[in-house]
């Protein structure tokens, strides 16, 4: 069974970030900017569409002064964490969401968030 599948059998929320929209949505506008033939462009877009299609059945949790407020305290602390990953942490953090990732450090990085993530392997046997 797919992850979004295990999640709605759960009866839990699923939502994603406004961040993983801007990352998704920037990598295909960097791809039909590159393109300058427009004849290519024309996959390029269907693809920009598709995604703008699957963002929208979803619940985007917004960059608002909490999750702002974290990221500056974070950096404030000395965290090194990418800027967007950091972000998406802080979303989820500030909306008391649980952060799923396929990325799983090899040492926790922000303490603070660890309690609030969970792994994707996890979450598929959890999830059952």
């Amino acid at each position: 069974m797919e992850l979004l599948e295990r999640i709605s059998a759960s009866g839990q929320d699923a939502a994603t970030t406004i961040i993983n929209v801007e990352e998704q949505l920037r990598g295909w506008l960097a791809e039909i900017h590159r393109l300058t033939d427009p004849h290519p462009q024309i996959v390029a877009y269907g693809r920009l569409q598709r995604r703008i299609d699957f963002f929208a059945a979803w619940t985007v949790l917004a960059w608002d002064a909490a999750a702002a407020d974290l990221f500056v305290r974070f950096r404030q602390q000395g965290l090194r964490i990418g800027s967007l990953d950091l972000k998406i942490a802080c979303v989820a953090l500030a909306h008391d969401a649980t952060l799923l990732t396929a990325t799983r450090p090899t040492s926790p990085k922000c303490p603070a968030c660890e309690s609030r993530i969970g792994w994707i392997e996890q979450a598929c046997v959890n999830l059952s």
